[in-house]
């Protein structure tokens, strides 16, 4: 049985938003845009790694409290061929994929990428711009900051590129998400 979220008499429901993903980083990142959105997102993290499926959402949530304005999202690197073809099958949630890596949507973040790209790479150059050692699973004070001012500038580049050929990153879809979401709370406290 589906338990259903219930407004209060005469308040609107916001909804919520089901972050499905594979791995620390971006768990790591969901939490960061949580903090900055202040809107409810929760973090399915890791419960079946590339092996998700539209069922496999659907009982999760079963036992969730859920609104039919919520929104899933499947978070995902898509360096594997097989992993994204299996991901584009899940019709009920936004495919939100980065190639190489969660990484590249960090990068994008100080400059534009076209060029093929590993994500080795793209920790060495994330290493470099922030003059540490950047480590998968967190997101320091510096690359926090880069996250918070060039976000405008990110969504930007990984629009100019092609959805999941390497390099690309439809992330700034969900920042789009977020920030209409954000807007139309601002309009209700005025």
């Amino acid at each position: 049985m589906v338990n259903k979220r219930a407004a209060s008499k005469g308040k609107r429901i916001n909804p919520h938003y089901w972050v499905f993903c594979e791995g620390e980083t971006e768990e790591a990142y969901v939490s960061f845009l949580r903090s900055q959105y202040r809107i409810p997102i929760e973090i399915v993290s890791k419960i079946v790694g590339n092996k998700i499926t539209h069922r496999i959402i659907k009982n999760y949530k079963q036992s969730m409290p859920t609104h039919e304005k919520d929104k899933d999202f499947l978070m995902y690197d898509a360096d594997v061929p097989e992993t994204l073809e299996k991901l584009k099958e899940i019709k009920s949630a936004e495919l939100i994929a980065s190639n190489p890596s969660i990484e590249l949507w960090f990068f994008l973040h100080y400059k534009t990428q076209t060029a093929h790209i590993s994500t080795n790479e793209c920790i060495k150059q994330l290493s470099n711009r922030n003059r540490n050692n950047y480590k998968k699973g967190i997101i320091d004070k510096q690359l926090e900051d880069k996250l918070y001012e060039n976000c405008s500038k990110a969504c930007e580049r990984a629009e100019k590129l092609e959805p999941f050929n390497n390099p690309s990153s439809t992330m700034y879809l969900f920042i789009k998400e977020l920030e209409k979401v954000k807007k139309i709370q601002s309009k209700r406290l005025q």
